[in-house]
């Protein structure tokens, strides 16, 4: 069975960043993610990776001005040189935390986001993350949560990194993103698995915890284990309560975390 790795942007958020460590793994999480490490020196994060018998699996390049509602540059024209930069960092960090995937966000339509940046850019990315060991990838967002994001469909998603042709570029694919853009998640797992180098779990509408009504998360889990697929799934998901007290889902849905 997949191997479930916390969230720590989006779990026990009610502790300091590098508290969280701590906290996953005394929930029994063996790996963990998060979106962005760049606020904290990478010595620290791997401090609280080794005290904690944490595995890294995955964050995200610098995405812009966050706050000014950028969300990733990937495939925003002009931003080349700023493009290199940011995955000359996350590269670093990638290689002190011993992590072995990043995302690349593309950016927002309304930014001017262009099909060819992206293709130019992600080339860069995984050329300059092949030598490390290090997959590149990428995921379709829906709307709704990120409105004007512009990688929203799966085969859109297949179909770069068909056109980038490199064998470091994957997809990130998000189990809840996916039902709400396109549904019918049991035929990405089928059709798309063999691209996704991770996978991200959430419950529809709200993002809460997974669950069995909605999306069946106990059947998609045994899917992706019969699939063979051997790697991580995030539980990338906003909590309905204190996250110890939403952590039955596991047990609910037939897997454990480890």
């Amino acid at each position: 069975m997949p191997r479930f790795a916390a969230n720590l942007s989006f779990l026990f958020i009610d502790l300091p960043f590098l508290d969280r460590f701590e906290a996953a793994a005394r929930a029994g999480f063996k790996g963990v993610e998060f979106m962005f490490p760049y606020a904290t020196p990478a010595g620290e994060i791997r401090t609280r990776l080794d005290a904690n018998g944490l595995s890294l699996v995955l964050f995200n390049l610098p995405p812009g001005h966050w706050d000014k509602g950028e969300r990733g540059f990937a495939a925003l024209p002009g931003r080349e040189d700023e493009f290199a930069s940011a995955v000359d960092l996350a590269l670093r960090y990638a290689e002190a935390l011993d992590c072995p995937r990043l995302h690349a966000m593309a950016g927002l339509t309304t930014h001017g986001a262009s099909r060819d940046a992206y293709v130019a850019n992600l080339r860069l990315a995984a050329d300059w993350a092949a030598p490390l060991g290090i997959d590149i990838l990428i995921e379709p967002i829906n709307t709704r949560d990120m409105p004007d994001y512009f990688l929203t469909r799966t085969a859109e998603a297949r179909d770069v990194i068909a056109e980038v042709g490199k064998p470091n570029l994957g997809l990130q694919l998000d189990l809840y993103h996916r039902h709400l853009m396109e549904g019918d998640v049991e035929a990405a797992i089928a059709e798309f698995g063999p691209l996704a180098r991770h996978y991200q779990c959430a419950d529809p509408p709200d993002r809460g915890e997974p669950s069995l009504r909605t999306i069946d998360y106990a059947h998609l889990f045994r899917l992706i284990d019969a699939s063979g697929y051997d790697g991580w799934i995030g539980c990338e998901y906003k909590p309905r309560g204190a996250t110890r007290d939403g952590l039955a889902w596991p047990a609910a849905c037939g897997v454990t975390l480890g």
